[in-house]
């Protein structure tokens, strides 16, 4: 594919690893350099995990010294990068929690049409709670990016932005195909529940899960994949419960697609959410949900009884009571799995991709 001009644009992010924004922006940069579009991927940290394309800038390197000298002198060698290349257009993916140092970057650095994108209905995360910061943020954006239609409507209702959109989370099939087809060398096979994300926070409230597990009655395996601070007290929680036997702590996995394949279904038991790719990613394996309808994502991703099951929001109870019904209900959990695979298709990289070309305008 030609295009008329050559697009040079920038994703920036806080890393290359670990993360759904940071994965999101990685499979962007794959559909974008495989298009001839020269992409550049600006992180804060240099660190990687995830298939990408495109050349890398992670602005770690630049820092000098300590304190207010390092983040003066990282902010001008940022500047400098953003004036060199002329960016036709900027995609910032990270969060934006700091008013004064995130309007300095949109009126100082991003010299391109910028699009700014909201992962979380937990808006301060990135636009300022303060109308007036989030107004001169904001306000000369090319375009603003939500992963939910929830989301857009909160954005809307509250700062009455008038150039939201929504663009689903993608995901990348090809790599989930490569490394779905793995084989597991733990004791459990198959027949285990899984849930996945991180423990450094209590969003995910996986103290929640272990609750609903052990009311289940369940007896397979719950498997929990992740990694942080939290994992000793989830640990101690599934003593206490006397389930510690049937609980599985495997860590930060570089390839959850494998587990995704092999368990029963996936549970997700969350505070809040943005656009969980993890139940997206399950659902491609072919791996029904079950999931708390939080705010936001899961209502948008899960067609309750077809692919999986949505639960009142943050009540244990019914959490337990769908967990059992997927296991013991045979018909319910097999139509739920045979429609799994095919209710994602609209999320594959190549349909998303082109929805981004048609924000930023630019003909297929």
């Amino acid at each position: 594919m030609k295009f008329q001009k050559k697009y040079k644009i920038a994703l920036v992010g806080y890393r290359l690893g670990v993360g759904g924004a940071e994965r999101v922006m990685a499979n962007l940069s794959i559909f974008l350099d495989n298009l001839g579009i020269e992409t550049h991927i600006i992180t804060v940290i240099d660190q990687y995990g995830y298939e990408y394309k495109g050349k890398v800038i992670a602005t770690e390197k630049l820092k000098v010294g300590t304190g207010i000298f390092n983040r003066i002198s990282r902010f001008i060698a940022l500047k400098k990068i953003f004036a060199k290349e002329k960016y036709d257009f900027i995609i910032d993916f990270r969060f934006r929690n700091k008013p004064f140092q995130e309007f300095l970057i949109s009126k100082l650095v991003y010299n391109g049409k910028t699009i700014f994108t909201v992962h979380s209905s937990a808006l301060d995360h990135y636009i300022p709670s303060n109308k007036f910061w989030a107004k001169l943020i904001y306000k000369k954006s090319f375009a603003v990016v939500s992963v939910s239609n929830f989301i857009k409507d909160i954005i809307e209702k509250q700062y009455a932005f008038d150039n939201v959109q929504t663009i689903y989370n993608t995901i990348n099939t090809d790599i989930i195909d490569t490394f779905s087809n793995a084989t597991l060398s733990e004791d459990f096979q198959n027949d285990f529940i899984l849930a996945v994300g991180q423990i450094d926070s209590n969003v995910k409230q996986f103290d929640h899960l272990l609750e609903a597990y052990y009311e289940s009655e369940i007896n397979l395996p719950l498997v929990i994949c992740g990694e942080g601070k939290l994992k000793q007290k989830l640990i101690e929680l599934a003593q206490k419960l006397q389930i510690e036997d049937r609980v599985f702590f495997i860590g930060f996995q570089d390839n959850p697609y494998k587990y995704m394949a092999k368990a029963k279904f996936l549970v997700m038991s969350s505070a809040f959410e943005g656009f969980p790719n993890v139940l997206v990613e399950s659902l491609y394996c072919g791996t029904p949900l079950v999931s708390y309808d939080c705010y936001s994502g899961p209502n948008e991703i899960i067609t309750h009884e077809y692919n999986g099951l949505l639960v009142e929001n943050q009540n244990k109870i019914a959490l337990a009571a769908a967990m059992a019904r997927l296991v013991l209900d045979v018909e319910l959990y097999e139509f739920c799995k045979a429609n799994a695979k095919t209710s994602v298709q609209k999320f594959d990289l190549n349909s998303i991709g082109k929805q981004w070309l048609e924000v930023m305008k630019i003909d297929i």
